[in-house]
């Protein structure tokens, strides 16, 4: 007999007919009233797949006694109540590994559009100002830099390691060293932000990191210095970033995540130091199918064998 589902945001047409295969499926966005739905209906759910944006709601989590795994889509899970889970026996699994390449091939392209001014260069092609006012002025090479991460986690010693291709001096933060790192850890943040001519930023959401990029640190990095923010938009001080571009402070910024997505601040648009990207860090096809692929197998086989292949840290001894 096949479960009772929850669907809270979109999903692919791959993962749908694999969800259908094992699991009546209940999608958020077409019920027409959660608390009706909730009281008809919710005891029956014992699964919900999810993304790392929408999460599970207390509303929900509340009305679904009977659940027992979450499956969110995303690297990223801060928007689930992980604990409130756990209490209630519920195991959340999440997608890392599949996305690690290409979130740190984009904080990498970012790194790279922003010193090489790809924007700039591109339109002073189209402009014709190549033909009417000769070349471009010269830009920075991100060659034999000094970066420096903000979180060493699985994607970010995969930018650590491909960035090694451009012989950068990799340093690091975290809120624990990592004694079998290669590279130079800063247990101050402020104090690696003097020292990088990058800041890489790739550590989880959530209360622990908001803001952790502050004025402070921003200030630290300089009016020479880069901003990569590839983790989530609440990490940095948004409005202070603002300012602080605006001022001369920072010197430059390339950004896929942003406080209030989609929203994001106007005075960064005119900004020719600064590239924007909608949150596409993990949008390829190849990674999209993988991540599906996986938020599937994490249901299915928590069902068929009571494990699941990747389940968040905190519920890893469930």
């Amino acid at each position: 007999m096949k479960k009772d589902m929850l669907l809270i945001g979109s999903a692919t047409p791959r993962m749908m007919e694999a969800f259908a295969a094992d699991f009546e499926i209940h999608e958020l966005d077409k019920i027409d009233g959660l608390v009706n739905f909730l009281t008809a209906n919710g005891s029956k759910i014992e699964a919900i797949a999810t993304n790392g944006h929408a999460g599970v709601s207390k509303q929900i989590m509340d009305g679904t006694p009977n659940l027992r795994v979450i499956s969110c889509y995303g690297v990223g899970y801060d928007a689930i109540d992980v604990l409130a889970a756990k209490a209630k026996g519920v195991i959340v699994t999440h997608t890392p590994n599949v996305l690690n390449n290409d979130v740190a091939n984009t904080a990498i392209m970012l790194m790279l559009a922003v010193s090489r001014r790809l924007l700039r260069d591109d339109q002073w092609v189209r402009s014709g100002n190549w033909k009417a006012k000769g070349n471009a002025p010269l830009t920075t090479s991100i060659e034999g830099k000094r970066v420096g991460i903000v979180g060493l986690g699985r994607i970010g010693e995969t930018i650590a390691r491909k960035l090694e291709a451009f012989s950068c001096d990799i340093v690091y933060h975290t809120r624990n060293q990592k004694p079998e790192s290669p590279y130079r850890y800063y247990a101050d943040l402020v104090e690696m932000a003097k020292d990088v001519d990058y800041l890489v930023v790739i550590t989880p959401g959530g209360a622990s990191t908001n803001k952790l990029v502050n004025r402070d640190v921003m200030n630290a990095l300089g009016p020479q210095g880069t901003l990569i923010n590839v983790a989530r938009g609440t990490v940095v001080d948004e409005a202070e970033m603002v300012k602080a571009l605006r001022e001369g402070r920072l010197g430059n910024a390339g950004l896929d995540v942003f406080e209030a997505e989609p929203q994001v601040p106007e005075a960064l648009f005119e900004m020719e130091n600064v590239v924007l990207t909608p949150h596409v860090a993990s949008a390829t096809v190849e990674t999209r199918q993988a991540m599906g692929d996986l938020t599937v197998e994490n249901l299915v086989r928590f069902f068929k064998e009571g494990k699941v292949t990747s389940p968040v840290p905190e519920c890893a001894d469930m």
